[in-house]
């Protein structure tokens, strides 16, 4: 007879994945290293998670689900509309305790467009949830919320600062860069 599961080690065993993906990202992620780190064997990560994909899924929910926590709790956000919002976004999104978050990110976006099936949902879904949260955010008018045009501009620069900053450093130049984009939005 098989061993019942046992979900608090489960638990703890994403929560631990999670921390080590955060910090060491997923290319050529290998779960002897992992399981090393975690302090626990091979089998017993196939045990709680049944192969090395339903994994990783599993640690991209949860650090999915701890981002939206964060951003939930950041104060500049709520309640936030127009370039204050995209300006209480970027500083969030910007923040250099949020650059594993951000570097995985990328990480899987890029994985996503390059290769169709491994992260492609998770990939059109880190774009697609944010298109309703700025819509509503920029709309001008009730009719303006069904038009994501808007949105996806926000979302595209946003994301194009973040892998600028990431990849170069330049936290003033893109700063001022974002300050200058919630101008024009302010203006439109």
């Amino acid at each position: 007879m098989a061993r019942p599961a046992d979900p608090e080690r489960r638990a703890r065993m994403l929560a631990a994945a999670a921390d080590y993906v955060l910090e060491h990202g997923l290319a050529g992620l290998s779960l002897r290293p992992l399981a090393s780190a975690l302090g626990t064997s091979t089998r017993m990560l196939l045990y709680d998670f049944s192969s090395k994909e339903e994994l990783i899924m599993a640690v991209l929910t949860e650090i999915r689900r701890r981002e939206a926590a964060m951003l939930a709790g950041h104060a500049g956000a709520a309640g936030a509309s127009g370039p204050e919002l995209v300006q209480a976004v970027w500083d969030w999104a910007s923040s250099a305790e949020r650059g594993p978050f951000m570097r995985l990110f990328f990480e899987v976006y890029i994985d996503a467009a390059a290769h169709s099936g491994t992260y492609s949902q998770l990939g059109q879904a880190m774009v697609t949830e944010w298109l309703d949260q700025f819509g509503t955010a920029l709309a001008g008018s009730p009719a303006d919320a069904a038009d994501a045009a808007s949105a996806t501009l926000v979302i595209a620069v946003l994301r194009g600062l973040l892998l600028d900053r990431l990849s170069t450093g330049d936290a003033e130049r893109t700063d001022r860069a974002l300050e200058l984009f919630a101008r024009l939005i302010a203006g439109r």
